[in-house]
């Protein structure tokens, strides 16, 4: 994996929190604080890997804004997908086919 594709990730993940929070009202501090500790890919990665959804997926898809979803971030931009397996991809692609973001 190339570091600067995971920087500029990082920096993905990040612009996902702050728009997040100007475009929703949504403070995910959680989240913020996992970017800060571990870095966008491994939180992205913690995420995908939990059979849990995260609380943040819900506020934004109540916010009507799934694209500021990390899930979204990672489908979506084919130039994050050799930072993922297949798996995550599918766990990301599966979250977001369940409230219809693919209409």
């Amino acid at each position: 994996m190339s570091e600067n594709l995971e920087e500029a990730f990082d920096q993905a993940m990040h612009d996902i929190y702050r728009n997040a929070k100007l475009e929703c009202n949504y403070n995910a501090r959680l989240f913020h604080k996992m970017l800060v500790d571990m870095g966008g890919v491994a939180t992205a990665k913690q995420l995908l890997n939990d059979d849990k959804i995260h609380d943040g997926f819900t506020r934004l898809w109540e916010c009507g804004r799934l694209d500021l979803t990390m899930e979204a971030e990672v489908w979506e931009n084919a130039k994050w997908r050799p930072l993922f397996t297949e798996s995550e991809l599918k766990k990301a692609e599966q979250r977001l086919l369940g409230l219809n973001y693919f209409k």
